[in-house]
């Protein structure tokens, strides 16, 4: 926007602009008309004086020459072009256009002005040549002979009087533009200054610079209005103050906040999300002011948003949102301020309780998968039994078998509940670690030459590639458990005339350990729970070859417990691969 001096100059300039384009143009055409009428007069003084000789002498095609010679001396004599036209409009003769072109010069009788001297009257027109290409003013006379006289004037004289005419009034113009600046800036620096300097204060208030204030020391309305605007200026100062102060209150207590917030106006447009609400949607650009909808793209939240504000009672949803990582939310929604005062927007607090949900879920499959388990061997004991108790002809052989396989279903009951137990005391810390430094080498061979015979009776090739010493800093009962189930399991689920390989890796601050087999392989969909109690990826395999499902699930917690991670990969029917990972003797020193 212009400013008071900028506006007066405007102003200025715009009338003077204004006068200069009138006045310019009235004078330039007033200029015009008037030479066009003097050219048109003198035009038909001379053209009167050509006819007098050129009318004496028939136009007739065939003397072209002398016609043409004619209209050159008449032509230079008058001071114009002269061209002889004969009555059927052919061009006998032209003091303007060599004589070697006169034969291609066009019909001349559509001309406006010979087309009315054909007729016999006076013709006249004005417009560019087609064979010169200037601006010209016709006046065409009939001849007794009947032919016509046509002379011709070049305008280039009016239009240079019309363009000196108008550099006059621009040079006028720019000098009244360069007065109307001195005279903006003389009265700007008088008279608007102090209203410029009010600007100037009120301009930096508005941006927040709330520290400029104005002389006081005039007794005229404009030190009252000074006056005003440094009260203004004051109160607003104090407001800011404590407005910010409540704002970064505010902010903090969002900001801490472990659970998300998000606040919506009656338009349903977000004016406030906190930092735990955008890491639950992972948002990263700009969402205030946009619809609640399109900034989470979140149906469930805009259903329940939507809830709220139509209800006077606070809205709760369980939601799962995330594909990459997961979440379940628990979401509170209510409008503000509370009935019966008219809404002014919906607030919605949304609780992380994905631990809690998937605990849940990991405690109704425990409860599934062990009463699964439980139940299979109690009923082959108690089917058993009551066929023993219920049946007294039986022969000792089959006695002794249907005893056998109650002592077997009793073991497995039992192998259950000890590692149920054990697993037991390595979540609660009750596990006694006594970490040494231990030959992981060395262990490994160990476990191998205690299972040599299974090995052989499987047909399986079982190697293990590690360099000549690998000292890790870990307890060797642990460790065994550790290697023994992953050997157990890859045993299991390797085919006869697989290979198992175990490779141990140095590190500093860790030992690599990996054991890696060619069974049958692990389906992606079970990969990310074969560490959960009594989970199994093939049931009936699992359970003919004596599993308890618990022995990932002790692997898991006995590697966390000793200081380190595991992890798997898998391919159905090429094999997986258990990688841990253990703290090594140089981490500990």
């Amino acid at each position: 926007m212009l400013t008071s001096p900028w506006r007066l100059f405007a102003a200025l300039a715009g009338l003077i602009v204004v006068g200069v384009v009138v006045a310019g143009f009235a004078a330039e055409r007033s200029l015009r008309h008037a030479e066009l009428t003097r050219i048109a007069d003198d035009l038909r003084v001379r053209a009167e004086l050509v006819s007098l000789r050129a009318c004496e002498v028939p136009f007739d095609p065939a003397d072209v020459a002398q016609l043409d010679a004619l209209a050159d001396r008449l032509g230079g004599a008058a001071r114009v072009r002269v061209t002889l036209i004969a009555a059927n409009g052919a061009v006998v003769g032209d003091s303007d256009v060599p004589f070697d072109h006169i034969a291609s010069l066009a019909s001349h009788a559509d001309r406006p002005e010979v087309r009315e001297a054909l007729s016999g009257r006076v013709g006249s027109d004005t417009r560019e040549s087609a064979s010169l290409g200037r601006q010209l003013s016709y006046l065409a006379l009939p001849c007794v002979n009947g032919g016509v006289v046509r002379v011709a004037a070049d305008l280039l004289a009016v239009d240079a009087a019309v363009a000196g005419l108008r550099a006059r009034l621009l040079a006028g113009a720019g000098l009244g533009l360069l007065v109307a600046s001195l005279a903006a800036w003389w009265i700007s620096q008088g008279a608007l200054g102090p209203i410029r300097e009010m600007r100037r204060v009120a301009a930096s208030i508005a941006q927040g610079h709330l520290e400029g204030r104005l002389p006081t020391s005039a007794g005229d309305d404009l030190s009252q209005i000074a006056s005003a605007i440094n009260q203004l200026a004051e109160q607003l100062r104090l407001r800011l103050e404590e407005v910010t102060q409540e704002k970064e209150q505010l902010r903090a207590v969002l900001e801490g906040m472990v659970e998300g917030v998000l606040v919506l106006d009656a338009k349903g447009n977000v004016l406030l999300a906190n930092s735990r609400l955008r890491e639950f949607y992972d948002l990263t650009g700009e969402i205030v002011g946009r619809p609640c909808i399109e900034a989470l793209r979140d149906a469930g939240v805009d259903e329940v948003l939507g809830e709220a504000a139509r209800s006077d009672d606070t809205v709760a949803r369980q939601l799962r949102v995330g594909r990459v990582a997961p979440r379940t939310l628990q979401v509170h929604a209510v409008r503000f301020p509370a009935p019966p005062a008219s809404r002014v927007g919906t607030v919605a607090v949304f609780h992380d309780i994905s631990e809690l949900a998937r605990l849940e879920e990991v405690r109704r499959d425990f409860v599934a998968n062990a009463s699964h388990e439980l139940r299979t061997p109690l009923a082959a004991i108690r089917g058993f039994a009551e066929t023993l108790l219920g049946n007294d002809g039986l022969g000792d052989t089959e006695r002794r078998s249907y005893l056998e396989i109650i002592d077997r279903h009793a073991q497995r009951l039992t192998h259950i509940v000890e590692d149920l137990l054990e697993l037991s005391t390595i979540e609660r810390g009750r596990l006694r670690l006594e970490p040494v430094e231990l030959d992981m080498g060395e262990l490994v061979r160990s476990l191998l030459r205690d299972s040599e015979p299974r090995f052989r009776e499987r047909r399986l090739e079982v190697v293990l590639v590690a360099p000549k010493r690998v000292l890790a800093w870990a307890d060797p009962h642990a460790v065994e458990l550790i290697l023994g189930n992953l050997l157990d399991n890859a045993v299991k689920y390797t085919e006869p005339g697989g290979r198992i390989e175990i490779a141990l890796e140095p590190g500093d601050p860790k030992v690599r350990v990996r054991v890696r087999d060619t069974g049958i392989g692990i389906p992606d969909a079970d990969l990310g729970r074969i560490f959960e109690r009594f989970y199994r990826v093939d049931r009936a395999r699992s359970r003919a070859l004596g599993g308890t499902g618990l022995g990932l699930a002790i692997v898991k917690h006995l590697v966390q417990s000793l200081g380190g991670e595991i992890s798997v990969t898998s391919r159905l029917g090429e094999g997986s691969t258990f990688t841990f990972t253990l703290p090594s003797t140089a981490a500990r020193t």
